[in-house]
């Protein structure tokens, strides 16, 4: 692939793409005695090992932000820039974790096999949402910081994407950084389509809006290890694309926590589960199905439920 300027741009962009309610449909409800109390609203894709839009519910064209889904995808760019990164820390560069003491221990040896530390990190602070870590913290009078930070991991390997490259990692949260630019231009080749508004991540790294049948396309090619022949990835870019599902599937502790809903899902089933912030979902199969979806009103409660109904309903 070209390394040139990349500028996020769709010349038929309409904010009006961004999803509505006339975009959705009835997800998921909730019942008491018998009684609807509550309903989801959402949307959600399906695609095919060829790419091509199998299933769907809602607007599939729907601009979303896709949030922390696009984790596996930016930590693609990193190794692309020459982070090394094995099984382990790859599964946490695509994570949205708990805080626990595991995930803490593997960002700081991230850190240091790129000679930095906490300090270098640029996320912001935040307690554990793991119990015990938490606890623990709080019997050391200890507040916040940003090791425990959901997203530490991914910044990590973004920082050693960055030393590894020769490129500055004080602005490594910058559109302009080679490693974020790689990152956006990857992602509107992986999902087959133009990308939306490009905003600010709860992390402060880039949070582009794809469809969701450009999400769904991604995470396919993700989960079945493929990418596309015409884009001018090399055999190198095959070997380290091929390396992120299994090691996901490999360490799924770390992509999320014990007993969370992506750790289990990818327990119990081996599919590639990726949480992302406002509820959206992706889910992608050995063989190259892919599911997005997104809730309307940003409640995920619904999502793990609806998302592998839906695999389940297309066989």
């Amino acid at each position: 692939m070209t390394s040139d300027a990349f500028t996020p741009s769709d010349p038929h962009y309409n904010p009006d793409r961004s999803i509505t309610a006339n975009d959705t449909v009835e997800l998921a409800h909730v019942t008491r005695n018998g009684a609807v109390e509550s309903r989801h609203l959402g949307a959600l894709a399906v695609v095919g090992p060829n790419g091509e839009l199998v299933a769907s519910l809602g607007n599939p064209e729907a601009l979303i932000f896709p949030r922390s889904t696009l984790k596996p995808f930016q930590a693609f760019a990193s190794l692309r820039a020459g982070a090394e990164l094995d099984d382990e820390e790859l599964a946490l560069a695509c994570a949205s974790h708990q805080g626990g003491v595991r995930h803490q221990e593997l960002t700081e040896r991230m850190l240091a096999e790129a000679g930095l530390d906490a300090g270098a990190l640029k996320c912001p602070d935040a307690m554990p949402r793991d119990k015990d870590a938490r606890r623990e913290r709080i019997k050391q009078d200890a507040g916040p910081d940003k090791l425990a930070f959901n997203c530490s991991g991914k910044h990590a390997g973004f920082l050693k994407a960055a030393v590894a490259s020769g490129a500055d990692t004080g602005s490594y949260l910058d559109p302009e950084h080679p490693v974020q630019q790689d990152a956006l231009r990857l992602l509107e080749v992986l999902g087959g389509a133009p990308l939306g508004v490009v905003g600010v991540d709860g992390c402060g790294a880039p949070a582009p809006q794809l469809t969701l049948t450009a999400l769904a396309r991604a995470i396919s090619r993700l989960s079945s290890g493929t990418l596309p022949s015409d884009e001018g990835f090399t055999d190198e870019d095959a070997a380290l694309w091929s390396r992120i599902a299994p090691a996901m599937l490999a360490h799924p502790w770390a992509v999320h926590g014990e007993g969370e809903e992506n750790t289990v899902t990818m327990q119990c089933t081996g599919v590639v589960a990726k949480l992302g912030a406002e509820a959206v979902l992706v889910l992608g199969t050995k063989d190259g199905y892919g599911l997005a979806l997104k809730m309307l009103d940003g409640s995920d409660r619904a999502n793990t439920r609806v998302g592998l109904d839906a695999l389940v309903a297309l066989g």
